[in-house]
């Protein structure tokens, strides 16, 4: 698993890295080391190119509210980024929707509901659907990415 940050969420993603470590789980940290200001859209890209890539199968993304950090990494094509505030969010976002990056806001969520979210979200299986419902529409979104970018 890789996760990043941006100024904001340095401090929130070392707790979350920390804790995941402690849970037994390998998370390569992609940055920013320091509090300085940077540019999220940098760590995004970065991390969601290294899932899309088949690097790593989740990553985990923290900025301020989230929000900056989502819209970047869904402009790389197979990423399907999910902003979450809650548990549940966090797991309709890997059960329907097949996310395969988290997006969290350090001030936002608390470190608590953090975990929980992060929780949920590693520990619920993509359901394509009985009818295949939810295959076809994560399929659909990445024909509407490859069509985009050309």
């Amino acid at each position: 698993m890789v996760i990043a940050s941006d100024h904001a969420g340095v401090e929130f993603k070392a707790m979350l890295a920390d804790w995941l470590r402690e849970q037994g789980k390998t998370v390569v940290d992609l940055g920013p080391a320091e509090a300085q200001s940077v540019d999220y859209p940098d760590f995004a890209e970065l991390l969601a190119n290294k899932v899309a890539g088949g690097h790593a199968d989740k990553g985990i993304l923290i900025c301020g509210s989230g929000i900056g950090m989502s819209i970047a990494a869904n402009k790389v094509p197979d990423v399907r980024a999910a902003l979450v505030t809650d548990p549940l969010m966090a797991s309709l976002s890997r059960q329907h929707n097949n996310a395969n990056v988290l997006c969290l806001g350090a001030r936002i969520i608390g470190e608590e509901l953090a975990k929980a979210c992060v929780d949920a979200f590693l520990t619920t299986d993509f359901d394509p659907g009985d009818d295949g419902r939810h295959q076809r529409r994560v399929g659909r979104i990445a024909e509407i990415a490859r069509q985009s970018c050309k």
